[in-house]
């Protein structure tokens, strides 16, 4: 019995039940979808085949304080594969070790979301590469002990993919593949119950087609086609693509948009029950065909709704999932300069098992939604739409000595809410007079960014402290998205300069590059950590505890960040005598006082060996 047979001996009972009880026990399907495993693993390079192996000997692999992510734009950091190929070096040299490189798969030029309207899941745009390019970069990236993570884009397809097309043609095959309606009668049952994902630039759920004559659902753009996945040939060849992308040596893939790609009439078709089926058993197809490969969840919601797609310890779904809520609250946070909120965040996060890796993030390609927890706010008296004015004010630059400069993202005055855009640095106040202050609190929040348990990942072009890229403004193509103002190609010239540390990106690179090495060396920063919030009794500051104490190697950490642009004073109850020999890791200095100060924006690791 070789390696396929056993993994799907393994699961195959569950995975019946599974697919019988969601495609209403569909045999002929079934027989198909696991043939077409069979299939997928047949194809699989024997290298990446001997890569499963011994990821499956270390099953935690992606795990360690030594990983560290980037994500990037393949045209914005190099043009294209091969020059991301070509800058490998200087992606090792940020310590990078999981590259998310964006999507880069086929489509419409005009119309594609910023890649998330996929025309060919099995080709690669042709300005970028090809799918060979695309697996050399990925053999290349695992010769140098990196991991490729690809988005999948699963809720829909472009309107030019080729089941849409056949599908304007009025081939009811294709029309099955998604959601048609002779008329408005239904999706008008529908939208009583969907909220709009853009309320400004792509109101509604539905879309009326010229070409079939009917009505088709659009849940995020026109020219995005929902699939149905209650039809299985769906999920089957969906499901295969994921596998393509994976045997092209992908070792992650993100689910993007995962929560709605489950549709019934009467909800708001998110988070559906069947969306965990189906997740769960996408998770058993990549442990059977190629288990050394992670599903990462794009599920960008409260942590009620997050959590569950972490499936259970004996029937997992995604292996990571991002941790949007402490994103939201970090800039929350430094809006208000006050720590209440990121405490009560903080105090769920560290609650949770610590085998749920989370990815940790300050920015990401997308907009920062104001998605915080309100019901607790009110308690300081906190109103929801006026506090997310007050936000998008302060970070546009609009609030009283705000140093941020960033723009909002679709605006929706009669709900009181928009989104917010911007690198970094710029969201720092690094465009503003005063560098000195920006480059400190940028220095901070990505201090308290490593700090965090789970994997930290910076946006390309955050460790130079790339600002703002106004240039969108005059392409036809981007001018009405202001996400592309922090989506600029990578500046080159000020990575050259980033030993510089009389210039900001050198002061920033460096700051960060020091606590990427300490992150890699100091067990305390392992997931395996116990982590807490210490009291500082000053809402300007946030305290943070790790203690590692496996084996004979036990480490203490206390962590604490001074959100506010002025110096802090503050007492900690925690032992911080001569006994237990705490320095600053940062700078080496010894420390044992209980009374601690820290400039504006400043922040301090403590580290004791016990």
């Amino acid at each position: 019995m070789n390696d396929f047979e056993q993994r799907l001996t393994q699961y195959y009972d569950e995975l019946k039940w599974l697919y019988y009880e969601l495609y209403g026990g569909d045999k002929k399907a079934f027989d198909y979808f696991c043939s077409m495993l069979r299939k997928c693993w047949d194809e699989r390079d024997e290298t990446l085949k001997e890569l499963d192996q011994a990821r499956e000997k270390v099953p935690d692999w992606y795990a360690g304080n030594d990983i560290l992510g980037m994500m990037m734009y393949t045209e914005c950091f190099a043009k294209n594969l091969q020059g991301v190929k070509n800058n490998l070096d200087y992606i090792q040299e940020c310590g990078v070790s999981y590259l998310h490189l964006m999507p880069l798969l086929d489509t419409p030029k005009g119309r594609s979301d910023g890649g998330y309207a996929v025309s060919d899941f099995r080709k690669v745009r042709p300005d970028l590469g090809t799918v060979e390019d695309l697996a050399e970069l990925s053999a290349k990236c695992h010769s140098l002990g990196i991991s490729l993570c690809l988005d999948f884009v699963m809720n829909h397809t472009s309107e030019e993919h080729e089941w849409a097309r056949r599908a304007k043609s009025g081939e009811k095959e294709f029309q099955d593949r998604y959601f048609f309606f002779d008329n408005w009668e239904i999706p008008k049952q529908f939208e009583k119950n969907l909220p709009e994902v853009f309320p400004t630039t792509a109101p509604g759920n539905f879309t009326f087609n010229k070409e079939s004559g009917k009505v088709v659902m659009t849940t995020f753009y026109p020219y995005q086609w929902d699939l149905n996945y209650r039809n299985p040939v769906v999920f089957n060849d969906m499901t295969e693509n994921m596998l393509f992308l994976c045997n092209l040596g992908i070792d992650i893939i993100r689910l993007d948009a995962v929560p709605y790609i489950w549709k019934t009439l009467g909800t708001n078709c998110r988070n559906l029950p069947q969306v965990h089926t189906l997740v769960r058993i996408m998770r058993m197809a990549a442990e059977i065909v190629c288990p050394g490969t992670l599903l990462l969840g794009e599920v960008v919601m409260e942590p009620s709704k997050v959590v569950p797609y972490f499936g259970t310890v004996e029937k997992p779904e995604c292996n990571m999932l991002y941790n949007v809520t402490t994103m939201a609250s970090t800039w929350h946070t430094v809006a208000t300069q006050d720590t209440r909120l990121m405490k009560h965040q903080l105090e769920s996060v560290f609650s949770l098992p610590k085998e749920y890796v989370f990815l940790n993030y300050l920015r990401c390609h997308d907009d920062i939604g104001w998605g915080l927890d309100y019901d607790f706010l009110k308690n300081f008296g906190i109103d929801e739409v006026a506090h997310k004015k007050f936000l998008n004010d302060y970070f546009k630059g609009d609030f009283r000595n705000s140093p941020s400069r960033g723009e909002t993202y679709n605006d929706a005055p009669e709900l009181g809410d928009a989104r917010m855009c911007g690198t970094t640095a710029s969201l720092c106040g690094l465009e503003s007079s005063d560098k000195n202050k920006a480059v400190k609190l940028d220095i901070m929040l990505h201090a308290f960014l490593f700090t965090q348990s789970g994997i930290p990942v910076l946006y390309s072009g955050d460790e130079i402290g790339q600002l703002n890229d106004y240039s969108y403004h005059d392409d036809p193509e981007k001018s009405e998205d202001s996400r592309y103002i922090h989506r600029g190609s990578f500046n080159w010239e000020n990575a050259a300069g980033r030993e510089d540390m009389t210039t900001p990106e050198g002061k920033i690179f460096n700051a960060v590059h020091k606590m990427i090495t300490l992150r890699d060396i100091q067990s305390v920063f392992s997931n395996s950590a116990d982590t807490w919030l210490i009291e500082t009794n000053n809402n300007h500051v946030l305290g943070i505890g790790r203690y590692y104490g496996e084996k004979t190697q036990k480490e203490k950490m206390l962590a604490f960040f001074n959100f506010s642009n002025e110096a802090q004073t503050f007492t900690v109850n925690e032992q911080l005598d001569g006994i237990f020999n705490y320095h600053d890791m940062m700078t080496g200095e010894k420390f044992d006082s209980n009374q601690i100060k820290l400039e504006g924006y400043g922040f301090k690791w403590l580290l004791a060996k016990l």
